[in-house]
């Protein structure tokens, strides 16, 4: 049996062929991976509207809402980098962070502390049941990469899956370059 190393902190880049419509070319931030379970979110799904309109009582701020996963749609996640002046965030990676005190986001948005360069909201998330993930790993379904905080605030997200993999180098750029549709002759 491979074993594979992954840790919160990692992107998990869906494989090249995966037929799943919410995984198909998706990477996910993985936000809490332990023996229990795994929570990410899915960074390169936008969904067009802000997430002032999603919120009843949010400041008006233009930051685009992203399609987290197929889990619990019926709520509002986010990832940013001020951890620093956002209580109770959860440390991801050195430089990112997942949720926090809500009402002192908003207080930090109607401020204008925290920018749409900041933050990334998702509705829905990804999640995996103990040692599921492990198995979708080793099954091959996922490939494992370093995060880096341009992934998420910085890249366009119809290159992301493809960003990601060319920056593993190797045989993954290679990977990289499959087209996202089959023409079968």
């Amino acid at each position: 049996m491979v074993r594979h190393e992954i840790k919160t902190g990692n992107v998990l880049l869906a494989e090249p062929f995966m037929i799943d419509p919410n995984f198909k070319r998706s990477a996910v931030i993985l936000c809490e991976h332990s023996e229990e379970g795994s929570i990410g979110f899915i960074m390169n799904k936008p969904i067009k509207m802000s997430v002032d309109e999603l919120i009843e009582d949010f400041p008006e701020f233009d930051s685009e809402v992203f399609f987290g996963g197929p889990v619990q749609t019926d709520t509002i996640h986010y990832v940013h980098d001020v951890g620093d002046l956002l209580e109770d965030s959860v440390p991801v990676t050195e430089k990112l962070y997942w949720g926090g005190d809500f009402e002192k986001l908003k207080f930090l948005i109607s401020s204008k502390l925290i920018q749409p360069s900041n933050i990334r909201f998702f509705i829905g998330y990804s999640g995996w049941s103990e040692g599921q993930l492990m198995d979708e790993l080793s099954l091959g379904s996922w490939i494992v990469a370093d995060m880096h905080p341009n992934y998420l605030f910085n890249s366009e997200p119809d290159s992301l899956w493809q960003e990601v993999l060319e920056n593993k180098g190797s045989t993954f750029s290679v990977i990289a370059q499959i087209p996202d549709i089959q023409t079968w002759n």
